[in-house]
């Protein structure tokens, strides 16, 4: 395979962003259906460091599509429903929140973060479904002082995870093991690699041919 090379710039870049990542936080899209939602919320996971994301729904096609492009950075799991993928996360010993308003719930700032946190974010319209609420350990809501009481659902997301990533990151805890950092360090740069010698090669075939007269 031919091998290109990254510049310092880049590879402080990719080194820099692959210390900060988390894996004991994670969020799940259950049944989120606009696209733009998706992705957002995918995006936004991302800026804030979080390795990987869970996507529950049956129409595998329709969620993959939502995830292109972003997947080069986080990593997707989709499950078929919400037993299968809390199931999944209870076994990696993550505590499940449902974004959801309830008397007991907690706020980004005081969700305890001593254990791996996954949030489960539901439907635009009805929010998280029955089951998740029955299943979850708890819930979080975001605490808010105006007339408006409710958030788009990307936005939601994006003042959960802030939040509890700042404050993971303070505590000094969540991140990748030196191990896992130089495992995805390495996916990144044979992408890196791959990309750019893709790239060049189709460079080479646009440019045009001279014409050899007899």
């Amino acid at each position: 395979m031919n091998v290109v090379e990254i510049s310092d710039r880049r590879m402080k870049r990719l080194k820099t962003t692959v210390a900060n990542r988390l894996n004991d936080l994670t969020i799940v899209a259950e049944g989120t259906h606009l696209r733009h939602n998706l992705s957002a919320i995918i995006r936004t996971a991302e800026s804030f460091g979080v390795s990987k994301v869970h996507l529950i729904s049956s129409e595998n096609k329709k969620m993959s599509g939502a995830a292109k492009g972003a997947e080069r950075w986080v990593e997707i799991v989709i499950h078929e429903n919400t037993k299968q993928c809390f199931d999944y996360l209870r076994s990696r010993n993550f505590k499940l929140y449902v974004a959801d308003f309830q008397n007991d719930s907690f706020t980004p700032e005081n969700i305890p973060i001593e254990s791996p946190i996954a949030i489960i974010m539901g439907t635009e319209l009805v929010g998280v479904s029955e089951d998740a609420r029955s299943m979850a350990d708890g819930s979080i809501i975001i605490p808010m002082y105006g007339l408006t009481q409710s958030l788009n659902v990307s936005v939601a997301s994006s003042c959960i995870l802030q939040r509890i990533s700042t404050r993971m990151r303070e505590a000094g805890i969540g991140r990748m093991t030196d191990v896992q950092q130089v495992e995805l360090l390495n996916q990144w740069l044979a992408r890196e690699n791959q990309e750019k010698v893709q790239r060049n090669n189709r460079r080479k075939l646009a440019k045009p041919q001279r014409s050899v007269e007899d």
